[in-house]
């Protein structure tokens, strides 16, 4: 019998930030529909841009959406529902995380499961309708793709997504 080898899609396999970046901004934009009205592709690519910075903060997908929401109350004062988003910098973000987000769902009156359910379920529509698109947003390390062709052992992907892609 052979090795088997079990290896992570995210973050061991490919750099899946650009792929959970946009699949927060696609569920922001369905969760909070209103805010996104003041969001040009100009801005939406600087929240992208900037989600490869955050991203080391992210414990959960769901967090994401947060973050997405919180660059937003940032950029535009006038969508702002959030005290600590005045004056906030990425950095700050960095630095302080774990004490804004308690304030920020408190703020918006927002729960843990249902962003995780939301999130998970924008993804998976993606995934559904557009597989090609879903995929290329996920870049494979240097490497991965030919290692993967020629591995001698058998290999599975490990996944937290919510749907499993055989």
């Amino acid at each position: 019998m052979g090795d088997l080898y079990a290896l992570d899609f995210d973050g061991v396999l490919c750099d899946s930030c650009g792929e959970s970046s946009l699949s927060a901004v696609k569920a922001a934009k369905v969760r909070w529909p209103s805010l996104f009205e003041a969001v040009d592709s100009s801005l939406e690519g600087w929240i992208v841009d900037q989600m490869y910075i955050v991203r080391p903060v992210v414990e959960t997908g769901y967090e994401n959406l947060l973050l997405v929401r919180l660059l937003v109350e940032m950029k535009i004062p006038s969508v702002r529902k959030s005290s600590v988003a005045e004056g906030l910098t990425i950095e700050g973000i960095l630095e302080n995380w774990f004490q804004i987000k308690p304030v920020i769902m408190a703020e918006w009156d927002e729960k843990r499961d249902p962003l995780i359910d939301l999130f998970g379920e924008v993804r998976d529509e993606w995934i559904d309708n557009d597989l090609t698109g879903w995929i290329g947003a996920n870049r494979f390390y240097p490497g991965v793709p030919d290692a993967l062709k020629f591995a001698s052992s058998k290999l599975y992907i490990v996944t937290t997504k919510q749907v499993c892609l055989r």
